[in-house]
């Protein structure tokens, strides 16, 4: 049985998927938790580091986790262009709390300090993370960016990167590059029924209808 543990970081989250150990790394967000992050890791063998998404706050440490790891880098190809500029998905806010979160959001995609990368493995739909000790399948969950996935772990878990939000209150993405594809992203993470929700920012909750 697979164990999910939450590292908190900041408003954000990074997660190892565990079964004994081997173990995957979701998502390695920004450089002072960099230390944190590696000592959640040092008891395992991470085999594999996965990006929800290409955003700064969820790959600042891909590059040195995956030297100090020997752990290769896998996300959503659709992905790709964000690591050498966030900016190249304009995100969008419709609420007064998402445009503040927005302008924040911003002053860090702004940042030129994002050490380069080139992922080696690229996810989509229906992969499956056997190979790496883990029963696990990439869902694909456009809309906070084109490219953002999920992993469900076990049918029983989802951690969604930031297709879902639980900053202030659980709910659809604040933000977004392409608000159709987030809802009917949120509509299908809806569908998939008993789950618990891991976040990108905020606290794990249950599985419930995400419409706004």
């Amino acid at each position: 049985m697979a164990k999910i543990e939450r590292i908190k970081c900041g408003n954000g989250n990074c997660y190892i998927v565990s079964n004994g150990k081997k173990a995957i790394l979701v998502d390695t967000h920004q450089k002072k938790y960099r230390e944190k992050i590696l000592n959640f890791c040092k008891p395992y063998n991470i085999s594999l580091i996965i990006l929800t998404h290409g955003h700064f706050d969820h790959v600042q440490n891909a590059a040195f986790l995956s030297e100090y790891l020997n752990a290769p880098i896998a996300m959503h190809k659709a992905d790709l262009g964000l690591i050498p500029n966030n900016m190249v998905q304009s995100l969008y806010a419709h609420t007064l709390l998402g445009k503040i979160v927005l302008s924040a959001s911003m002053k860090c995609f702004n940042i030129d300090n994002l050490p380069k990368f080139k992922p080696t493995i690229f996810l989509k739909e229906g992969d499956t993370l056997n190979n790496y000790g883990i029963s696990g399948t990439i869902i694909e969950l456009p809309g906070h960016t084109n490219g953002s996935i999920g992993i469900d772990v076990e049918e029983k878990s989802l951690i969604v990167g930031d297709a879902l939000m639980n900053m202030f209150y659980p709910t659809v993405s604040m933000l977004y590059h392409n608000r159709p594809a987030m809802l009917e992203s949120a509509k299908r993470i809806s569908n998939l029924g008993d789950r618990t929700i891991y976040f990108g920012h905020g606290k794990p909750v249950k599985n419930k209808s995400w419409a706004l």
